[in-house]
């Protein structure tokens, strides 16, 4: 994510003006404005102290990237080199599946704080969706929570236990 996408999502979240950050952070308005469009580039040190008066810090987290891990009645099955985590916020929300992923239960509301209806909304985006769904809906450590009862094809399961089991990291499959 740029900086500038950065400052402006720690300011919003944080319900701050523009004037009220650049103030709390020692900055002006129209420098910190620069910063948000992208017009000048902060410091990694001035990014921190504007994020921090935020209320924020920066955090490192791994690079997830997919590998075609194999293949089930001719489409790919797609896995996370590393597991993904998402917000509590997320991970435990009320979800609804977009069709491509839930095409026959439209419409249905899954509560992902219930374990059995989050095993169905894993088991549906592991089978069915791609990267972008896995990013949006798997929590990688409530995965691994229930791995071993998720009801899953086997070349699916054998593909996934290389990231969940192994050593953390996914590897292409050699045919």
């Amino acid at each position: 994510m740029a900086v500038e996408r950065l400052l402006t999502q720690a300011r919003e979240a944080a319900g701050l003006s523009q004037a009220g950050l650049a103030q709390a952070a020692g900055t002006s308005q129209p420098t910190l404005s620069s910063y948000e469009r992208g017009q000048k580039s902060p410091t990694l040190e001035t990014a921190a102290r504007i994020v921090g008066e935020a209320g924020f810090e920066f955090a490192l987290t791994p690079k997830i990237d997919f590998v075609e891990a194999g293949t089930i009645r001719g489409r790919p099955i797609s896995t996370p080199t590393v597991l993904p985590r998402l917000a509590p916020e997320k991970a435990l929300a009320m979800v609804e599946l977009p069709l491509h992923l839930n095409w026959s239960d439209r419409g249905r509301r899954y509560n992902l704080r219930d374990r059995r209806q989050r095993a169905r909304v894993y088991e549906i985006v592991i089978r069915e969706g791609g990267p972008a769904d896995i990013l949006a809906y798997i929590d990688g450590v409530l995965l691994v929570d229930i791995w071993n009862e998720l009801v899953l094809p086997p070349a699916i399961r054998a593909a996934w236990e290389r990231v969940i089991i192994g050593t953390g990291r996914a590897e292409p499959s050699v045919a």
